[in-house]
């Protein structure tokens, strides 16, 4: 492991700290939702950020990590040694082209948002001997900025990847809209949960349903309580971000 040689700068207390208080705030909105908080996994999202601090929130006891880009996936994924048991999941938009360089990389990709993407995943999976975990990204909102599928959609690209033998469909996921009252989004959070409650009951082979990634830093704790699986938690631990880097 490499020497805390950052802590200089209170960056390692900070992340644990902050770490600290995503996981009560998980832990609360289990609570008030009559869930169990072993049914809430937290995607540390370390897009922007150096990988130190990619191992001060695993030794904090963080395992999971979001990547939005494929280039920041590979040159973290080369210094994994340093983190065992750490693993990856691609949560941005991922690109045809860039399916191969990640392929191998990833335990999950959130982000398949048409059939084209799903059956280039699964031909590159198949080819290292893999059946990728994948994700339905679901633009609940609407929103024209926003990959994803609309809601009439859905049930026909789930069925479609589940007929490829390199993937398998784990559920839904979704980018609610930025808003400063979190409160604003449970419409949305509400609508997929009830998607994906609907699509498990029709019994799709090759699908489970059993994953909702939603909800991120300003509103995971409205998206747990609306049945979130997965938050995918980013600026609530590492800080902002800066793009400019």
């Amino acid at each position: 492991m490499e020497e805390k040689n950052f802590n200089a700068d209170g960056a390692y207390d900070y992340i644990a700290h902050n770490l600290k208080q995503v996981h009560s705030n998980i832990e609360s909105a289990c609570a008030k939702a009559g869930r169990e908080k072993e049914g809430v996994e937290l995607i540390a999202v370390s897009k922007t950020k150096p990988f130190e601090e990619l191992l001060a929130a695993y030794d904090a006891g963080e395992r999971i990590f979001g990547e939005n880009k494929v280039q920041e996936i590979c040159s973290k994924y080369e210094r994994t040694s340093q983190m065992p048991g750490a693993v990856f999941h691609m949560i941005g938009h991922l690109q045809t082209n860039k399916v191969r360089q990640v392929i191998d990389k990833v335990t999950m990709i959130h982000s398949v948002d048409s059939l084209h993407l799903a059956e280039v995943i699964s031909r590159e999976a198949e080819k290292i001997g893999r059946r990728m975990d994948i994700l339905i990204e679901v633009n609940v909102a609407g929103e024209e900025s926003k990959f994803g599928v609309n809601c009439g959609e859905v049930e026909n690209l789930v069925r479609e990847c589940a007929k490829l033998s390199g993937v398998h469909v784990c559920g839904l996921m979704t980018i609610a809209p930025y808003v400063e009252n979190s409160e604003e989004n449970r419409q949305y959070f509400k609508k997929l949960k009830q998607l994906c409650v609907d699509l498990k009951a029709k019994n799709i082979d090759n699908t489970d349903m059993d994953v909702l990634s939603m909800g991120m830093t300003g509103d995971y704790q409205v998206a747990i309580e609306e049945g979130a699986t997965m938050v995918r938690v980013g600026t609530g631990i590492f800080g902002a971000r800066n793009y400019n880097l």
